[in-house]
């Protein structure tokens, strides 16, 4: 079993990739069953604080491999179904082979389904691609992990996490520099586009200070930003055969939405909390949980707070931590009220910041949080 829960990852998008062809209304379905499972699942299922010992990695490594071909199979199959030209000779060849007629899925979609799959292509490429591809480019000594993480991180047209999350995020978490950390109060939509546009630009700074380093130019096929675009667009190029145009289109407005949840995520992790520059990173800089369901689904990346203490640990590796700053609820179910109940979100946090001050802030940290209060008029920190 300690293996095993590792699996729900990829035989839920085996499970996602049969039943959103069994007909009309059926991804629209699926995609409405697996968030109520995320969400109830999070509330009702005990934690998870286990620390076991594992003896075979690579059953370990394993399902974060196989969802690299099962997110891209997912995606070609939604750009196939979507698009308005999709391609007819690749849809005799698959019903010839695997017996799925996807040009009568392509004339018989439901209009809901089209937005049924592009957010649950969305939703899976962010859960189930970018997160194990997080886990694997945190190991720069692996090549294969690298590369698996690097091709997982090209779904969602996002290379830059590769170089900024590991040499910047975590040099910089909890600072005013860091793009991945959300301010106290702040607009959950405008620090996604902060965030994604200084990601970028910090990207290419490191990477153009390494390259400076190495006397290589920054134009260099050396260049990692440049491999990353290529790998995105390798992507892209295979959605236009299979939807044209318009394929295209889709497979960006995925991988945009992908990287849009992403940054929901960040926002989730490290919301609100503060460090003081130059002081190392501790355990209460990052927001903990151990809700079973997101654990499993995000590879314990829930363990914020020992990933972040000693990121060279593998995700089976991470410490539970039960006595760090806790999340409400699991990483997914917040990153659903973070989207559709904002307001919600800041009630339901404030008390968690307050307890923070209090009890894990030190005191030049509890300066920084109150001028923070101050600066943006948050009435219930303010008056704590």
């Amino acid at each position: 079993m300690q293996y095993l829960k590792y699996y729900i990852s990829p035989l839920t998008l085996v499970l996602a990739l049969y039943t959103c062809t069994l007909g009309p209304l059926y991804p629209t379905a699926f995609f409405i069953g697996i968030s109520l499972f995320i969400i109830l699942g999070d509330i009702m299922i005990k934690e998870d604080s286990m620390e076991a010992s594992h003896q075979n990695q690579f059953i370990l490594n394993l399902p974060m491999y196989i969802n690299l071909p099962l997110i891209l199979l997912l995606v070609f199959m939604t750009v196939f179904v979507i698009s308005s030209n999709p391609s007819v000779e690749l849809a005799q060849r698959l019903k010839t082979i695997i017996g799925v007629d996807l040009m009568a899925l392509n004339r018989s979609v439901h209009p809901l389904d089209k937005i049924s799959l592009v957010a649950l292509t969305s939703l899976f490429i962010g859960v189930m691609g970018t997160v194990p591809g997080h886990e694997l480019v945190h190991r720069i000594k692996n090549k294969f992990d690298m590369f698996m993480g690097n091709w997982l991180l090209a779904i969602s047209w996002d290379c830059a996490f590769a170089i900024e999350h590991v040499y910047g995020h975590h040099k910089n978490v909890g600072l005013e520099s860091d793009p991945a950390t959300a301010k106290r109060g702040e607009n959950l939509y405008r620090f996604i586009l902060r965030a994604i546009i200084k990601e970028q630009k910090d990207a290419w700074i490191i990477e153009n200070s390494r390259l400076r380093k190495t006397h290589h130019s920054i134009f260099s096929i050396k260049n990692r930003m440049v491999i990353g675009h290529i790998r995105s667009g390798s992507i892209a190029f295979i959605a236009y055969l299979v939807g044209g145009l318009s394929g295209v289109l889709i497979f960006i407005l995925c991988a945009f939405i992908a990287k849009c949840l992403l940054e929901v995520i960040n926002y989730t992790e490290h919301y609100g909390l503060v460090r003081v520059p130059g002081q190392p990173v501790k355990p209460h800089h990052s927001w903990n949980t151990n809700s079973a369901i997101s654990s499993m689904y995000l590879y314990n990346v829930t363990r914020h707070s020992s990933h972040h203490e000693k990121s060279h640990l593998k995700y089976w590796e991470l410490k539970s931590y039960p006595n760090a700053p806790t999340m409400p609820q699991g990483y997914l179910s917040m990153l659903y009220l973070a989207i559709f109940l904002p307001w919600l979100y800041h009630k339901v946090m404030a008390p968690r910041l307050i307890d923070w001050d209090r009890n894990y802030a030190s005191k030049e940290e509890q300066k920084i949080a109150h001028f923070h209060n101050q600066s943006r008029n948050i009435h219930v920190l303010q008056n704590k």
